[in-house]
């Protein structure tokens, strides 16, 4: 099993992912989570490398842990981590509240690889030399 280092990535909390108790709605926590495992992935280059492949990376199993609560505006951090756990692409990621200075998510996120027929495919050598 080979393990990267973590990809950070910041954003602010913005009104709009409020539910009606005045922080973040749960199911936003996901999207969060995906857009820091597609910027994980443009930063190493796998994007690139996955179309280039004809291949698609498809979540199949989210776990998710919610802690706290994130508020309008708060500061959030993103660290996402990727390993190879045969035949997963696993990435573990979490939320960190930069305002507050406490979690408030984590997640681990089983994926594999399709090709365009839909079959799972293994585990392309590009993803064990960059993870």
């Amino acid at each position: 099993m080979m393990k990267s280092p973590p990809h950070r990535m910041s954003l602010t909390v913005r009104g709009y992912e409020l539910d009606s108790y005045g922080h973040v709605n749960n199911a936003v926590y996901l999207q969060y989570f995906e857009q820091a495992r597609w910027e994980y992935m443009k930063q190493q280059g796998l994007l690139d490398m996955i179309n280039r492949h004809e291949l698609f990376l498809v979540v199949i199993d989210t776990h998710i842990r919610y802690m706290r609560e994130s508020n309008l505006f708060d500061e959030l951090v993103i660290e996402t981590a990727c390993m190879i756990e045969k035949p997963y692409v696993v990435f573990r990621q979490k939320i960190i509240n930069q305002t507050s200075g406490l979690p408030a998510t984590r997640a681990t996120v089983k994926t594999i690889f399709v090709d365009r027929q839909r079959i799972p495919q293994d585990i392309p050598g590009f993803m064990t030399d960059t993870t």
